[in-house]
């Protein structure tokens, strides 16, 4: 009824449109006709300066960095990365629908904020990358590598239908959305390819980064692999990840520090599978608990079956990239893990129908000291069977 009676006092008072640029501000008017995930861009830099050439990308992936070191004790997962646009776990939002062309194949929408800006929104406790998107943004955030920033909060939606994903358009309805999340970038420039797209990358293209240029050495490259296997990461296509310029282009157009980031990690926290599926792949407690860190200890081959649109698949680690990883996961508190776990909202998972599935923040908690044990307590031999 308050909704009903809010939507009505909106039509009385002429603010209401059935479209929604009509209630948006004019800084987000030219926002809202761009397609998803504009990058966010920080910098005045002139477009032709900030597209790559194949040669261009080929030497920033030379050399590119995969981590950077963060105080990992200090670290607060609950809050989060901190800085402009940041949001407190559970925070109220309220925005204005967006008419953004649709995109993916999971629930969310577009949305203005009062200052005009667009956000993405992810929304449903029965939508695992909900959950999965926070659980992995910040492990990866906390550990060193760079990943999207996810914050979980409530929204309150003017303009959006009951299911924004299924039925598109502005309505002259408010819904809110809880559990969900809105996504920033991090701080720095995606950089574009020659259609003006982000410029995505392959995991075999970490074998290309070559130290001797600058770029990350293999203990760190094969951290992450491991850390992707660690959290289940298959649907690691191109399009999942991202090559970020950290702190923006120089004025001649020039990046000082390239970075090969994670853009989706929403398909984690589950155990990898062929069609990438959300029952499956996102926040399923039994998948991920059940699922070894090793298909070969002994040869420091990780477990993570490739799925249809993975370029990452049962990576071999080298002891350098086992050691890398497990000092860096036994820096992490209980409190921190379990801080994780909690503004993940993981309790609150549920399968399509509505049904909850999720299971105690506890047993979260001890499957993952279990699986990080697997890393710390390996020793990568030489066996090849």
């Amino acid at each position: 009824m308050r909704r009903r009676v809010l939507a009505c006092l909106l039509i009385a008072l002429g603010g209401w449109s059935s479209s929604a640029h009509f209630l948006l501000p004019a800084s987000a008017q030219t926002a809202v006709g761009h397609p998803p995930d504009p990058g966010n861009e920080t910098d005045n830099t002139p477009l032709e300066r900030k597209v790559l050439s194949k040669e261009a990308r080929l030497a920033f992936i030379r050399r590119g960095q995969v981590w950077k070191p963060t105080d990992i004790p200090r670290m607060n997962l609950r809050v989060g990365p901190d800085g402009p646009g940041a949001f407190e776990p559970n925070e109220h939002v309220t925005c204005t629908y967006a008419v953004v062309p649709k995109h993916g194949h999971t629930r969310k929408f577009h949305c203005a904020l009062p200052s005009g800006e667009v956000v993405k929104v992810r929304y449903g406790a029965h939508n695992g990358e909900v959950q999965a998107s926070v659980l992995s943004t910040r492990l990866l955030w906390a550990l060193g590598f760079e990943a999207d920033r996810v914050y979980p909060v409530r929204v309150t939606c003017q303009g959006c239908a009951a299911d924004p994903w299924n039925t598109r358009g502005s309505h002259p309805e408010v819904h809110d959305f809880d559990p969900a999340v809105i996504e920033r970038k991090p701080p720095g420039h995606v950089m574009r390819d020659a259609n003006g797209n982000p410029s995505g990358w392959s995991w075999s293209e970490l074998d290309l980064v070559d130290p001797n240029v600058g770029g990350a050495p293999v203990e760190q490259r094969d951290a992450l692999k491991l850390l992707a296997a660690f959290i289940q990461h298959g649907d690691s296509k191109p399009d999942q990840q991202r090559l970020l310029c950290v702190n923006g282009l120089s004025e001649d157009g020039d990046c000082k520090e390239p970075f090969l980031m994670l853009h989706d990690v929403g398909v984690t926290f589950g155990r990898s599978n062929t069609f990438n599926s959300d029952s499956k792949g996102s926040v399923n407690f039994d998948a991920w608990s059940t699922t070894p860190v090793w298909k070969n200890s002994a040869a420091c081959v990780a477990e993570l079956s490739k799925s249809h649109t993975g370029t990452l698949g049962d990576p071999r680690i080298s002891e350098a990239g086992r050691q890398f990883l497990a000092n860096l996961l036994v820096q992490l508190s209980d409190r921190q893990i379990r801080d994780l776990f909690e503004v993940a909202g993981v309790e609150r998972r549920a399968d399509s129908s509505g049904r909850v599935t999720g299971v105690p923040v506890d047993n979260w908690v001890a499957a993952f000291e279990s699986k990080r044990d697997q890393i710390v307590r390996n020793h990568c031999g030489t066996s090849t069977t």
